[in-house]
């Protein structure tokens, strides 16, 4: 039944080979990996002016103003990042997040760091989208009779979570064509919106959107006071969850179709163009309609609901549909990166190595499902209200930012030294090197740097069957130079946004993430410990040869049925003269009758009767167990279980669990080896 119910879930299970037939063209990769920056339009603008509604409840509504300014110096900064990945899509083609960009090329904890605040970010991207798509739907029921939806925010929010979390279990290219539709339809309408938002105010100058100060919503965590540049700081740091997800496709490189790099640059920078003519537009739009952010209603459905009135009102509802649709499967980004994040630790062995297994479908099943499960706890934690989350939201986003780019910077110094290497070992082959002549070069691997290598570069060694070729590998170095400034002014850019963030939502809920970092990492460390300890203690070096095993069996029963015996005789198998049958005296008579029996069935093998007065089964046995281990210290102690097996799964509720009891009691003991002999019952 369990199984049935997941095929028609997730579907019929696919061969290994089938994932190259599972990557993404650049269409559909733009919906799979950048519905989470595209639908942060929908919420960005909202939270610059919801900083400046402190503002204007202090009465400087004129400071609405600045979330024009502000939103165009965090585009200039999202022109920096995009920028910057793409040098990263070059140079790690296989998947260049920031984890793998960081430890390789800053070290191991800079890039479990990353790696830290990547996971948290995207637990908080599904939270945030989640949230934000249901307040699209809660703000179009205002008026309606559906105006009740407002007070279930939380239970819509878990039902689109467990609906996308089954949808990417299905597999990737079936999640992307499911997503690809939403997708461009909120493109479309998105962008039609904005211009027509333009031309209506044109037409209709000096209309503005009605005001409720009544229900005027404030950022959390502060409170009416007047304009400050700390406070313009915090506006600006609220607008950059903007840029949340620009990473996502730069992880994702190996999922699009050849060429993944070129593809996938293509991809990134088609969708920071599109994401900063959208939240220029929106926020423009926010300030010639003087919107106020409210409670209960979004900024985008304040304009929208003025914009298009009368006979165009039915495009209001499609706004907010595909607005409320993009929202939540902007989560799918997170579905995507999470995963594969996770599965990269778990190859390293920072995470669990379940973590690791692709399942039916060819996705990291258990990635998918832990991502759900996070973001659930969250969004009931914060009564779904994505004012309360943003605070948590950039400083994890922007931390791997700097991380990834300083990485990027090191990365390419390294490249300027191998193509030095590379001009010296060109000049030794036309014969200027003398042979036997020592290079330094550096070595990397791993994350781990090491140094002081030198390799012996002859004449004769360079002019070998496979000759290196230095014009090709010369033209790949060669923009060295370009790329360090390009992703070092990324590492600046995004270093300072890093600061302003810590420094103006630390106490709004930022501390959460910047505790939770360091508890994450040294699970990491103590994750990849464990892994190494297993590692060294089952290396069969310095192990002996195969030697015999002596048996000692114990076979506990509860009576003598058929199954019993079928136990017995499978002990007797392995260790024909050191067998016992250990039986726990609960019951008087029970126990005479079993002795009246055993001399016919007991086939010779020695029966042990452990006094329980306490009626205890458990203790006896394993206090026993114990016993004779220490007495037979080099021999292999064997604990044969007689179980039946009944024809109906529930028919099992109705016998007591005496051996699952007792496995789980031996379990841990040194020495002792548990195995259970069924005995299949047919009705």
């Amino acid at each position: 039944m369990v199984a049935s119910l997941k095929r028609f879930l997730v579907g019929s299970p696919m061969r290994t080979e089938q994932a190259i037939h599972e990557r993404l063209t650049k269409k559909t990769a733009l919906a799979v990996f950048s519905s989470d920056a595209l639908s942060s339009t929908a919420y960005a603008s909202e939270e610059i002016l919801l900083v400046l509604a402190v503002t204007a409840a202090y009465g400087q509504t004129y400071s609405y103003y600045y979330v024009v300014p502000i939103s165009i110096i965090i585009a200039i900064v999202l022109g920096i990042v995009a920028t910057s990945y793409r040098q990263t899509i070059h140079a790690y083609p296989s998947g260049g997040g920031a984890y793998i960009v960081a430890k390789e090329n800053l070290g191991i904890y800079p890039g479990l760091i990353a790696a830290a605040a990547l996971l948290v970010d995207y637990i908080l991207t599904v939270s945030v989208s989640i949230s934000a798509g249901v307040a699209a739907i809660t703000s179009a029921a205002q008026g309606t009779s559906f105006a009740w939806l407002d007070n279930h925010k939380v239970a819509l929010c878990i039902v689109l979570i467990f609906l996308i979390a089954i949808a990417n279990l299905r597999g990737v290219r079936e999640s992307g064509a499911l997503f690809a539709g939403p997708t461009y339809a909120f493109l479309v309408c998105f962008l039609f919106m904005i211009a027509y938002g333009f031309i209506y105010y044109y037409m209709h100058p000096g209309t503005t959107a009605p005001v409720n100060d009544a229900h005027l919503k404030l950022a959390e965590g502060y409170h009416s006071q007047p304009l400050t540049w700390f406070l313009l700081l915090g506006a600006f740091s609220n607008g950059c969850v903007a840029l949340t997800g620009t990473e996502a496709i730069s992880n994702g490189i190996p999922a699009f179709k050849p060429p993944e790099a070129r593809n996938a640059a293509t991809t990134l920078t088609a969708m920071a163009i599109l994401l900063a003519i959208m939240f220029i537009g929106t926020s423009l739009l926010a300030y010639l309609y003087q919107v106020h952010p409210h409670d209960n209603e979004t900024v985008i459905s304040q304009f929208a609901r003025v914009i298009f009135s009368g006979p165009f009102r039915w495009f209001y509802f499609l706004i907010q549909a595909t607005t409320a649709l993009i929202l939540v499967l902007a989560a799918n980004t997170s579905f995507a990166d999470f995963p594969r994040l996770a599965s990269l630790l778990a190859r390293d062995r920072f995470l669990p190595r379940q973590f690791a297994s692709r399942g039916d479908r060819l996705v990291f099943s258990n990635g998918v499902i832990i991502l759900a499960l996070l973001s659930a706890i969250l969004v009931g934690a914060f009564k779904g209200d994505t004012s309360r989350l943003i605070p948590l939201y950039a400083v994890g986003v922007f931390l791997s930012f700097t991380l990834s780019q300083s990485g990027m910077v090191r990365h390419w110094f390294r490249e300027g030294k191998a193509l030095r290497l590379r001009r010296h070992a060109e000049r030794s082959q036309n014969g200027r090197a003398k042979s036997g002549e020592n290079y330094p070069v550096e070595i990397t691997g791993e994350g781990e740097r090491l140094d002081d290598i030198h390799v012996s570069v002859t004449p004769e060694t360079l002019a070998g069957r496979n000759p290196i070729d230095f014009a090709e590998a010369q033209k790949e170095a060669s923009h060295w130079k370009r790329s360090i400034v390009i992703n070092g002014v990324g590492a600046i850019a995004t270093s300072i946004v890093l600061c302003v963030l810590i420094l103006t939502k630390f106490i709004h809920g930022a501390w959460v993430v910047i505790v939770l970092i360091p508890i994450l990492v040294t699970m990491f460390r103590a994750v990849h410990f464990h892994y190494l300890e297993v590692a060294r203690q089952l290396t069969t070096e310095g192990l002996e040869k195969l030697r015999p095993i002596r048996h000692e069996v114990i076979v506990p029963i509860s009576g003598i049925h058929r199954g019993v015996i079928r136990a017995l005789e499978y002990a007797k198998s392995i260790a024909p003269d050191h067998v016992t049958a250990v039986y726990v005296d609960l019951d008087d008579e029970a126990t005479r009758k079993l002795r009246e029996k055993w001399n016919q069935w007991g086939a010779g093998v020695e029966l042990v009767v452990l006094a329980s007065p306490y009626r205890s089964l458990i203790r006896p046995l394993t206090r026993h167990i114990e016993r004779i281990r220490k007495q037979h210290n080099n021999d292999m102690l064997t604990v044969v279980l007689p179980e039946f097996v009944t024809a109906r799964w529930w028919h099992q509720l109705l016998h007591n669990q005496s051996s699952l009891l007792l496995k789980g009691a031996l379990l841990f003991k040194k020495g002792v080896i548990v195995t259970s002999v069924p005995y299949h019952l047919e009705k």
